[in-house]
């Protein structure tokens, strides 16, 4: 086939996808960084800004098996419609938050969408693309994706210096607020050429696709060591992730705009490495994006580690972005040859939670670091984490041949 007869990476129904992902995330991506500042100025310690993410994250982690599971059931496009309207739900709810105990509350539902549309996301793509070109398609997708970190955060920052929290905080309902629409329709109209009809959502389907996915987590191969690995970034990167606005705002004296800005400045720079992840993906194996990856986030927290000035720190997240645009499209794409497709929401649910439970109190125990030995001390182990991670990414992620027992459940 040449060139010109090639069909196009990204299909009409790609597209629509991407839309409705880029204005859904332009929403989501307005207040995370921010928040941490928002729970301080609702009368929140620096203690229980880490208490509030640590006990909102058991609500994600509760729900996302399930939804994995209901969307390899209903199907992708149907799952992410459901969750796209409690997304709905979780912004009226942030608005309406009137103390950080309230937030607490609010940023608990906030997770419910999560749990539908998470484990929905990188398996859409899987199926809207082939093995040939995996790595290409996630590279795209991650480039476009990224867009929503360059606008999103800026346009955070710019909304709560102009009217404060609730002003950005409305802008971004009505952002998700389309996104949703389009979503339902979506799911109303359209269906992905490889979709499987649904099936009923049992207990005893339940049952076998949890049975499957702790065969393959423990089986010892790829995905054991990838839970393995990630198991010990998860616990690093989650004792400093929420912590970092706060470095920024209370030691470092960054202001509330700059803090946004820099959350578009890593955005920007994730843009530019993702179709070369996916590249070196395709033609090399996904361990050298993925190896290239950490090694930069530990040069990233080397340079944080030193910054004084808002220079240094924006150099600090332009490397944070070149290495999340590493690792993105080849995580997916390693993850989409080793787990079959009928299962890989299941999977992602099951991944991510039991990721998520080993690293739960990780938030409390950087605070907890933060205020009895020093504001750097998450930072640092969340760098040396980085470094230790490489040794067994360069050695153990190949992606084998399928095993036929995984493949027909």
């Amino acid at each position: 086939m040449s060139e010109a007869e090639k069909p196009p990476l990204l299909t009409p129904l790609m597209r629509w996808f991407m839309l409705a992902m880029v204005l859904a995330n332009i929403a989501g991506q307005m207040s995370p960084l921010l928040m941490p500042i928002y729970l301080t100025e609702l009368g929140a310690s620096i203690g229980q800004v880490g208490l509030v993410f640590t006990l909102t994250s058991v609500v994600i982690l509760a729900l996302q098996i399930v939804g994995g599971w209901i969307s390899d059931s209903i199907g992708r496009l149907r799952a992410i419609a459901i969750g796209s309207v409690g997304g709905i739900v979780r912004f009226i709810a942030l608005l309406l938050a009137p103390s950080w105990q309230w937030m607490l509350v609010a940023l608990a539902v906030y997770q419910f969408p999560f749990a539908l549309v998470g484990p929905s996301f990188g398996a859409f793509i899987a199926e809207n693309s082939t093995e040939e070109n995996r790595g290409k398609v996630y590279g795209i997708t991650g480039t476009i994706y990224q867009v929503t970190g360059v606008v999103g955060p800026a346009l955070g920052g710019f909304l709560v210096g102009a009217g404060g929290f609730k002003k950005m905080l409305l802008v971004a309902a009505v952002f998700y607020t389309v996104a949703a629409g389009l979503r339902i329709w979506m799911a109303t109209t359209m269906r992905s050429p490889q979709e499987r009809e649904p099936t009923a959502l049992s207990i005893a389907s339940f049952k076998s696709s949890m049975a499957v996915m702790l065969s393959m987590l423990v089986a010892g191969g790829v995905i054991t060591w990838i839970l393995v690995t990630d198991g010990i970034g998860d616990i690093a990167f989650r004792m400093s992730q929420e912590l970092q606005p706060l470095y920024l705002e209370k030691i470092a004296g960054l202001s509330i705009q700059q803090i946004g800005l820099l959350g578009s400045i890593f955005a920007l720079a994730t843009m530019f490495t993702p179709m070369l992840s996916g590249k070196l993906s395709d033609q090399f194996g996904e361990r050298v994006p993925i190896f290239s990856g950490f090694l930069l986030t530990f040069g990233g927290y080397m340079i944080f580690l030193q910054a004084r000035t808002f220079p240094f720190f924006s150099l600090s997240w332009i490397v944070f972005g070149i290495s999340a645009g590493f690792l993105g499209p080849a995580y997916h794409s390693l993850i989409s040859k080793v787990v079959p497709a009928r299962l890989l929401g299941t999977f992602s649910g099951v991944f991510d939670s039991s990721l998520g439970f080993v690293s739960l109190p990780a938030p409390w125990l950087g605070a907890q670091l933060w205020e009895k030995f020093s504001p750097r001390m998450p930072f640092v182990i969340t760098a040396i984490a980085s470094l230790a991670m490489l040794p067994p990414i360069w050695l153990k992620f190949r992606a084998p041949e399928r095993q036929a027992e995984f493949q027909e459940i």
